[in-house]
């Protein structure tokens, strides 16, 4: 099992520790290093600024919002930053939700699916630079039919350091699971559950049948002969005290299940649907948009967090994470002080 660590959301502004905390992971041996964006920092600029204090781990934005570019800027970024990176960027893409597609970006929303097919081509197609970019589909065309009628297919000016420059797709549910498997090397899930391996295991298979990659066998892990990475946010609280440590973890599953997204289009919700937990689930939607958001938190149960996160004492930790190892996560994404870092790194590695 690797490991990996990143910036997250901004608050108010940066997190004072970020830099310190790349550069401690980068001795510590991990694999790479995440941003994230939704509609306040973007993912790009902080992982160059830090990024550039590297040489070694891998950078990785997890995720870029597909709807705040487009697919040839998202390109033109990825071979920037693969360039400047010296060949250690990870593209992460995800499609987000209807309200911060719609509400922030000004984009429409329905159809993911078949618009993240369309992006990731057209992506792929830019970085391999064969030959000037053509595409006509159903939610972007190259060159934009119509218009003054001078446009005209252009080929990058600039020659991608890798053309693969690997693509992992954020994705919940399971045909996008799948399309991650299909199209992209590697997959980041969100609040995966080591006991719902086979159901992500099944759509990670439907998805490289229909590639013809390598598929995942009865050990219920990626084989090697896929190279296929999924990097996974899980949270890690060393506390002896089980329930305070619990505690820690419970607004952030509250703010997922009960307030990302609209009531009905809540894709983190139907996680937690999926895991079993329908009623937890209902009973915090209910609360956090009612504004109760401590009475939501208090509603998640144990049980619930230790299915999606380590809690506890160290030895504990340790024993819990057996269950993940014999799944198709490869590297688990943890976050914290470098402090913390150090002390998960002797657990995990």
């Amino acid at each position: 099992m690797k490991l990996a660590t990143g910036a997250g959301y901004w608050a108010a502004g940066p997190p004072k520790d970020a830099l310190e905390t790349l550069m401690k992971a980068e001795e510590l041996g991990f694999h790479s290093f995440w941003t994230a964006e939704a509609y306040g920092s973007d993912a790009l600029t902080p992982l160059a600024w830090w990024g550039s204090n590297t040489e070694s781990i891998q950078l990785g934005t997890g995720i870029i919002q597909m709807s705040a570019r487009t697919p040839a800027a998202t390109a033109m970024a990825a071979i920037t930053m693969d360039h400047l990176s010296d060949g250690r960027f990870i593209l992460g893409l995800g499609v987000s939700g209807p309200q911060v597609v719609e509400g922030w970006y000004g984009q429409p929303y329905p159809k993911p699916l078949a618009r993240t097919r369309e992006y990731i081509h057209i992506v792929r197609e830019i970085c391999d630079r064969e030959k000037p970019v053509e595409f006509i589909g159903d939610h972007y065309q190259m060159p934009l039919p119509g218009g003054l009628g001078l446009g005209k297919p252009l080929k990058s000016t600039v020659h991608p350091l890798r053309k693969t420059i690997p693509i992992y797709l954020g994705a919940e549910g399971p045909k996008n699971v799948a399309l991650a498997g299909e199209l992209c090397d590697g997959w980041l899930p969100l609040f995966f559950a080591p006991k719902d391996n086979h159901f992500y295991a099944d759509a990670l298979n439907e998805g490289f049948a229909a590639a013809g990659k390598p598929r995942i066998g009865p050990d219920g892990k990626i084989p090697e002969a896929n190279d296929f990475e999924v990097v996974c946010p899980v949270s890690i609280v060393p506390e002896n005290d089980i329930e305070k440590a619990a505690d820690k973890v419970r607004p952030m599953l509250a703010l997922y299940m009960g307030g990302m997204g609209a009531k009905g289009a809540n894709f983190h919700y139907d996680v937690f649907c999926r895991m079993g937990y329908q009623d937890v689930a209902d009973k915090v939607q209910e609360l956090y948009l009612q504004g109760k958001k401590a009475e939501a938190s208090a509603a998640i149960p144990l049980a619930l967090v230790e299915e999606v996160a380590l809690v506890g004492p160290l030895s504990k930790i340790a024993e819990d994470l057996t269950k993940w190892e014999d799944t198709v996560v490869t590297t688990l994404q943890v976050s914290g002080s470098p402090a913390l870092l150090e002390t998960i790194a002797e657990v995990v590695l």
